[in-house]
């Protein structure tokens, strides 16, 4: 009983150093805003800069995700097979690959000169194919918090501060092109063409280039500081086994599954995330401007996290998420009507009212973002006490089988959706001549709606598999404690 002892201690203990804590928080941060720069401004790159049509955009669409989908395959065995060395198992990928996708971020923006038709489509989709493989090993630092302490609640901790932390640096993006934009608000084509090597005739190619060169160069140095410092402390077996065995593992957990059908469901929204820059240019006429959307999402998420966190107090974290689904319906719909409103009368104080509504909606993303990582790492306890083996990468390689489809169904239907010949939205692409098109109020209204409704109908449906998820209270901290036990009996 004494290996028992020492790893029951082992939960009551404090682990993560304070220092330790902050600068991972931090690289987690920056890492994130390169990859919120990517996420939340290629579509636009591609749609108002590089002027793609919709049949080209919905074909980058699906390349960009099969293709890294069956790279992924192999590239999550590898990690998951690795040996826990000096350095960890997840720290050293972090470090290494921190630097070619902080390159292939700012590659992500710039297109050389001359380039057009099958060789630029080429050019743009080998680039988000090297980004997506980068981002694969990159998540390395994410799945850092699982195995930063062997203490339950700790763990909790620092994987709800780490989603807090992803969920700014998500956002911070919207600042840096936002300021970018300000400091160039008027189109300079001699400029552009000199900092960025391209033709690019609007001030947006210059905001893009510009923004993410900033968020490389910080992201690089913070990443590699946290990596620095940061210890995982979870003890791996050193048994080799077959790592397609691990799939089947996954698969056969009932737990899993309810994960895996939610994140299927819940990534139907693509399709509303995808129209977020485009109904800021729409309504707002810059889309700079689209931090005006982001920002009251933003915050209302970081709001909403911190209230979940307060909540799990009182609550598991399975009741919080479906009641999360209900509340983004409600939100989404409200703020619909809301929209709708000051689009038709203009009214001031509709405009602040809708304001408040995107803060509201960003609360539900303080449930969405946070609980997914602790249900996972729990699921992960389960899939280890049974098979005595972890799979930090594999797990959400098998989510991703269903949010790879899902996924790739609202990012090649979305542009379809949104501009072109026999589209729903109608949204008219910039031109040389007109680089700020003016949109019908139909077009705004129907933006709005698949912003909006959609959204808050597919997170709705997310929280529903949860309804059969048991994994909660006594029954989890049972195995967290067998699993510790597990752990000391192999050492």
């Amino acid at each position: 009983m004494a290996v028992t002892k020492t790893n029951l201690n082992s939960e009551s203990q404090k682990h993560v150093k304070t220092n330790e804590f902050v600068l991972y928080l931090l690289g987690v941060f920056f890492y994130t805003t390169m990859t919120g720069m990517v996420g939340g401004n290629r579509n636009a790159y591609l749609v108002n800069v590089l002027r793609l049509p919709e049949s080209q955009t919905s074909l980058f669409n699906f390349l960009t995700a099969v293709i890294p989908f069956v790279l992924n395959f192999f590239i999550v065995m590898y990690i998951d097979g690795r040996r826990m060395g000096k350095g960890g198992k997840f720290r050293p990928i972090a470090m290494l690959v921190a630097v070619p996708m902080a390159i292939v971020m700012m590659l992500s923006f710039w297109a050389p000169k001359g380039l057009s038709g099958t060789i630029l489509m080429i050019y743009v989709v080998t680039l988000a194919v090297l980004w997506a493989v980068f981002c694969t090993f990159g998540n390395s630092i994410n799945m850092i918090a699982n195995v930063m302490t062997p203490n339950l609640k700790e763990r909790d901790q620092v994987l709800s501060f780490r989603s807090i932390s992803s969920a700014i640096g998500n956002s911070a993006p919207v600042v840096i092109v936002l300021v970018v934009g300000l400091i160039w608000n008027k189109d300079n084509p001699e400029l552009i063409e000199a900092v960025t090597g391209t033709s690019i005739r609007s001030v947006e190619g210059l905001q893009y280039i510009i923004s993410a060169a900033l968020c490389s160069v910080v992201g690089v140095i913070t990443v590699l500081l946290g990596m620095k410092v940061v210890r995982e402390r979870t003890v791996y077996t050193a048994e080799k086994k077959n790592p397609l065995a691990g799939f089947v593992d996954i698969v056969k957990n009932k737990y899993a599954w309810t994960i895996i059908i939610s994140e299927f469901l819940k990534s139907f929204r693509g399709v509303s995330t995808f129209m977020e820059a485009f109904i800021a240019a729409a309504v707002l006429g810059d889309i700079s401007k689209k931090i005006l959307f982001v920002l009251p999402v933003g915050i209302g998420t970081a709001v909403g996290m911190l209230v979940i966190n307060f909540l799990l107090k009182k609550f598991d974290a399975r009741q919080l998420y479906i009641a999360s689904g209900i509340y983004s319906l409600c939100a989404n719909c409200m703020a619909f009507g809301v929209g709708y409103a000051y689009f038709k009368t203009g009214t001031a104080i509709l405009q602040i009212v809708f304001i408040v509504f995107l803060f509201l909606i960003g609360l539900q993303f303080g449930a969405s973002n946070l609980l997914p990582s602790m249900f996972q790492a729990d699921v992960l306890e389960t899939i280890e006490l049974k098979t005595g083996k972890r799979f930090d990468a594999s797990f959400p390689f098998v989510i991703g089988v269903g949010t790879l489809i899902s996924g790739t169904i609202a990012s090649v239907l979305a542009p379809l959706i949104l501009y072109g010949e026999g589209s729903i939205i109608g949204y008219i692409q910039p031109t040389d001549l007109v680089p700020t098109p003016v949109q019908s109020f139909d077009t705004k209204v129907t933006l709005l709606f698949f912003y909006t409704i959609v959204h808050g109908i597919m997170m709705f449906l997310a929280g529903v598999p949860f309804f059969f998820y048991k994994l909660t209270g006594k029954t989890k901290e049972d195995v967290h404690r067998q699993v510790l036990e597990m752990r000391g009996q192999s050492k």
